[in-house]
């Protein structure tokens, strides 16, 4: 049997696999798994192996974008594909998915949760407010891109709140952290003079969604930067119009100060 399957592992570690996962995974033949789009903040993979019963082989990045071991696996048997999060987050999931189908490979999705649903419900936010999702990457030496600033503009003009991604270089065991990506936007921020960043905006850490103690903390750039946020992963928002209760909700989820809320009611 040629099939392909795209399987979110959720947020945090092996036991958020789905019922329905487990009960696939049991049955598949070649079990890969990638952790460079997305990764998990406490994996065991020896319990999670055991717990399937099979073995998984851990994918590089090249491997997952060229996806010929994992295309050629599939057109034998029975082919799995763990992804963190949500399976199909990623415009690689997708390629490879497309490709799958246009060789006559079966494809399932099989979704879970996923950061782009969790962090604006752990700050109270309204997910049908959200823009354009973005994501900081670490620069090199000539690459220093600034599409995450044009975006937080774009869906600030239309009012809309912004999701930053944080870059993940898993076989470096490098983690952006909120601190950095901040320190990131600001030096845009000094590029293009739109006055967006500034140590008076409002912004959102998330960090760890998906753990038995995450964390969602609202403030303005100047007091996040002061702060600490623990281990990975971390995410960054930032608040375009606020609805009246999605500012309550950042207040009583996410410790923003009494005054800065006073400051946003009477905008």
């Amino acid at each position: 049997m040629t099939e392909l399957l795209f399987i979110g592992l959720g947020l945090y570690n092996e036991l958020d696999l789905t019922t329905k996962a487990l009960q696939e995974l049991k049955t598949c033949k070649h079990i890969f798994a990638e952790f460079y789009t997305s990764t998990l903040n406490d994996f065991n993979q020896n319990a999670f192996e055991h717990q399937i019963g099979h073995p998984i082989h851990i994918l590089t990045r090249e491997d997952t974008e060229k996806g010929t071991k994992i295309l050629t696996t599939a057109n034998k048997a029975k082919t799995a594909l763990l992804v963190g999060g949500d399976p199909m987050m990623a415009t690689t999931h997708i390629d490879l998915r497309i490709r799958a189908i246009t060789q006559g490979i079966t494809t399932k999705i099989i979704h879970n949760a996923s950061i782009i649903t969790a962090a604006p419900g752990l700050l109270g936010l309204q997910n049908y407010k959200f823009g354009r999702t973005t994501t900081l990457t670490y620069p090199e030496k000539d690459y220093f891109p600034m599409s995450p600033y044009e975006v937080i503009n774009d869906n600030k003009n239309l009012g809309l709140h912004t999701l930053i991604l944080l870059d993940i270089q898993a076989d470096k065991n490098r983690y952006m952290t909120a601190n950095e990506g901040i320190t990131l936007l600001e030096t845009m921020e000094k590029h293009h003079h739109k006055n967006i960043i500034t140590p008076e905006t409002l912004a959102c850490v998330v960090a760890r969604a998906g753990s038995p103690h995450p964390l969602a903390i609202a403030d303005t750039i100047e007091h996040l930067q002061q702060r600490t946020y623990g281990p990975p992963l971390h995410t960054l928002i930032f608040p375009g119009n606020l609805h009246f209760m999605e500012l309550e909700a950042l207040q009583i989820c996410a410790d923003l100060p009494p005054q800065i809320a006073l400051k946003l009611q009477k905008l």
